[in-house]
């Protein structure tokens, strides 16, 4: 089981790849992951099943949740509930979230 994990490795891979986020932990009482949006991006997520975690490594936006905005800025951690809708948008700079799931990324 791996037990070290290079976050710039899997920024890397999003950058140069298909989709703005990685799962790079995904167990059936944990996922972790990181997601990276440019400006303009569309965060496309749906809710999930599991309560989630954000931490924000860097940069701008908003977060909403339900219909409520959440500014977004580096250092701000957010909670969502299981079901929830929410999604990140309107950032100006580079946005790079890790999340963390209370189950599978589902």
């Amino acid at each position: 089981m791996k037990i070290e994990f290079d976050l710039d490795d899997y920024v890397e891979r999003i950058k140069h790849g298909i989709s703005y986020f990685h799962t790079f932990i995904n167990k059936d009482s944990l996922a972790a992951g990181v997601l990276v949006l440019q400006p303009g991006e569309e965060d496309t997520q749906e809710p999930h099943e599991s309560d989630e975690v954000y931490y924000v490594i860097s940069g701008d936006g908003y977060l909403k949740i339900n219909d409520k905005d959440y500014a977004v800025s580096k250092e701000k951690l957010f909670f969502v509930a299981k079901n929830v809708p929410h999604f990140f948008h309107g950032n100006t700079a580079e946005l790079k979230v890790l999340y963390f799931f209370g189950g599978p990324d589902s």
